[in-house]
């Protein structure tokens, strides 16, 4: 299996089809690259599409230690080295957004030419200033009750996530092939992601943000009020913001074809947003 080895000797699984501009995608918490599995082959006829697991999740490596945003950034870093990748499209879905705003502080616009952001909020907690707060972790009692689910009860935690990320119905196999994966991520690993993960404040940097961006907003998502997702591509500049009106957090699962098709159009230079 391909793997690259990051500067703290972690391996790195990740898969890739395709040739020409590199698009590589970044999954969520508890995921992995699998998950993207009804939009590669499509993706793949325009751009070399590359879908990596982070550490903890699917074939990567379960170190004990280095759960927290800016080392997962550091890791996407290390991938792009070492495949040797320029004017790469990075994808986030949910989690893989603070991936990539954390490469944006740390790395800047280096070896990046756009990037896609898919579901996610800058901030998760609720604030005075901010009510688009995460459904079920929303502040540090909340994380706390989350983290106990995953470690004492990670079966039932993780049938209940197929049915929230999803506004339709994943076909058997695909059950399957989803829970298999997620049974991967071991719930040490997953609670002290989310530990990190979740108190973070992205509001500031948005503005800064130079590179051409696409913003993926689901209209039906279970995980964030919409307003939160969307409030990413009112403060990025000049970014396009593409609404999906019948999907949930995995927009990509519910709604493939009007995915597939926004990106890509804006890795086309075809954006066609919707502000």
């Amino acid at each position: 299996m391909p793997f690259i080895k990051t500067n703290d000797g972690t391996k790195i699984y990740y898969e890739e089809q395709g040739s020409g501009q590199p698009l590589v995608m970044i999954h969520g918490w508890c995921f992995s690259g699998r998950f993207f599995h009804r939009n590669i082959q499509a993706l793949a006829e325009h751009a070399r599409v590359i879908t990596i697991d982070l550490r903890g999740h699917g074939n990567s490596d379960k170190p004990s230690h280095g759960y927290r945003v800016p080392r997962l950034a550091r890791d996407l870093y290390d991938i792009l080295v070492h495949l040797n990748l320029q004017n790469v499209t990075v994808l986030g879905w949910s989690l893989g957004c603070p991936v990539i705003w954390s490469y944006l502080e740390l790395f800047g616009r280096e070896r990046l030419h756009q990037a896609i952001f898919v579901e996610q909020s800058p901030r998760q907690y609720y604030a005075l200033d901010w009510k688009y707060a995460h459904a079920t972790c929303y502040d540090d009692a909340t994380l706390a009750y989350t983290q106990a689910q995953v470690e004492l009860d990670t079966s039932n935690f993780d049938k209940n996530q197929i049915k929230t990320i999803m506004a339709t119905m994943p076909t058997i196999m695909e059950r399957e092939l989803f829970l298999s994966e997620m049974a991967k991520a071991p719930a040490f690993a997953r609670n002290a992601i989310m530990a990190d993960h979740t108190r973070y404040d992205w509001r500031d940097l948005l503005p800064r943000i130079d590179l051409p961006s696409l913003v993926l907003v689901a209209c039906q998502d279970k995980v964030f009020p919409w307003q939160g997702p969307a409030y990413v591509g009112e403060h990025i500049p000049n970014a396009q913001t593409v609404f999906f009106e019948n999907s949930s957090h995995a927009l990509f699962l519910d709604e493939p074809e009007k995915f597939n098709g926004s990106v890509i159009r804006f890795i086309s230079n075809k954006t066609g947003g919707v502000r």
